[in-house]
């Protein structure tokens, strides 16, 4: 019998700021386009997605500046770590980032890289709004209110 693979998602890179710095409105789950050792150097978990952003041109939609840095086995056919890659959406979906990204102030940044139950590379990709300091401010005091919070009722038992 045949051992079953556990469903949990293999999260290679994730961008922790993105969620401080913008408001997430919506995700959505994209697929990457990538050449084999591409494929293999995220497998090692060596990816970078921070300074990543993503954007719709001529009806496909493309990452820019993700750094997946070259495989150590991959002698001359080896990837441009920060290559533009495509990302793999349905044409309603493409037609639905064009649309919001048209809106002042919306941008498309990736939230995580991650390999799927079937192995395959895919990407959380969230429409954004840039938030303002003040923002910023609130969700750190609000933040540290919850921690405080937590910490004097396990104080009082």
């Amino acid at each position: 019998m045949a051992k079953k693979k556990d469903d949990t998602k293999q999260v290679v890179s994730e961008n922790r700021k993105a969620r401080f710095n913008f408001a997430i409105e919506e995700n959505l789950e994209a697929g990457m386009m990538l050449t084999g050792t591409e494929v293999k150097s995220l497998r090692s978990g060596k990816a970078t997605i921070a300074e990543a952003y993503a954007h719709v041109k001529d009806g496909e939609v493309w990452l820019v500046n993700a750094n997946i840095p070259e495989y150590g086995g991959g002698n001359r056919f080896n990837h441009e770590p920060t290559r533009v890659r495509k990302l793999l959406l349905k044409a309603r979906e493409i037609d639905k980032l064009h649309r919001a990204t048209e809106r002042e102030g919306m941008t498309l940044i990736p939230l995580k890289v991650y390999f799927n139950e079937r192995g395959i590379a895919k990407m959380d990709l969230g429409i954004a709004k840039g938030k303002k300091l003040h923002d910023k401010r609130a969700d750190t005091k609000e933040r540290d209110w919850q921690r405080d919070k937590a910490r004097l009722m396990r104080q009082k038992g």
